[in-house]
C-alpha cells in the first residue's frame, strides 16, 4: 500500500510538472504574438504622413502648414504619471472626476523639457481641472473648452520657466465622472 501511495504521489508531481511546462509554453507563445503585434502596429502606423512624403519627394521647399508655427520634429507624447482625481460642484450634489491626460510635444528637446517639469504641469492641470463644474464636463463642448484652458495654462506656466511653450496639445485619454 505504501508503494501505491508513493506511485500516486510521483504521478501527481509528474502531472504538475507537465502542466507547468504547458503553461510556460503558452505564455511564451502569447508573448511572441504580442511582440509581433506591437512591431506590426508600429510599422504600419509609424510611417511618414502623405504631407511629409510630398515635401520630401516633391519640391525642395516644405509644404505650407496650416498651423501658425512651424513643426519641429515628430509628435511625441508625454504621459502624466498619475490620473487627476478631484471633486467638482454639480447640479444636485458634488461629483468626483478622474481624468487621465497626456501631452503632445514636438521634438525630443520639448519632450525632455516636459518630463523635467512634470510636477509644474501636474499642479497647473489640477488647478484648471478642479475649477470646472459637472455641468461643463457633461458636454463635449465643455470638455473641449477645458482642454483649451488646460493647454493655455500649461503653456503659460512652462513659458515662464523655460522661455518656450513646449506643449502643443493636452489630450484626455480617459475622463470618468461619478
Amino acid at each position: 500500500m505504501a508503494e501505491d501511495k508513493d506511485d500516486k504521489d510521483a504521478e501527481q508531481t509528474e502531472e504538475q510538472a507537465g502542466g507547468k511546462k504547458k503553461k510556460l509554453i503558452l505564455f511564451g507563445i502569447i508573448g511572441i504574438v504580442l511582440i509581433i503585434t506591437v512591431v506590426l502596429v508600429l510599422w504600419l502606423f509609424g510611417g511618414s504622413s502623405s504631407q511629409e512624403q510630398q515635401a520630401s519627394s516633391g519640391s525642395g521647399s516644405p509644404a505650407p502648414s496650416s498651423s501658425p508655427r512651424p513643426e519641429i520634429g515628430n509628435a511625441l507624447y508625454v504621459g502624466m504619471p498619475r490620473a487627476f482625481v478631484f471633486i467638482v460642484p454639480g447640479d444636485s450634489r458634488e461629483r468626483t472626476v478622474q481624468i487621465k491626460a497626456q501631452l503632445m510635444v514636438r521634438g525630443e528637446e520639448n519632450e525632455e523639457l516636459a518630463k523635467m517639469h512634470i510636477p509644474l504641469i501636474e499642479g497647473t492641470l489640477h488647478e484648471v481641472f478642479s475649477s470646472s463644474t459637472a455641468d461643463r464636463l457633461k458636454t463635449a463642448e465643455g470638455k473641449g473648452q477645458l482642454r483649451e484652458l488646460a493647454l493655455a495654462e500649461v503653456r503659460s506656466a512652462l513659458e515662464e520657466v523655460t522661455g518656450n511653450p513646449v506643449v502643443e496639445q493636452v489630450l484626455f485619454t480617459s475622463l470618468v465622472m461619478q
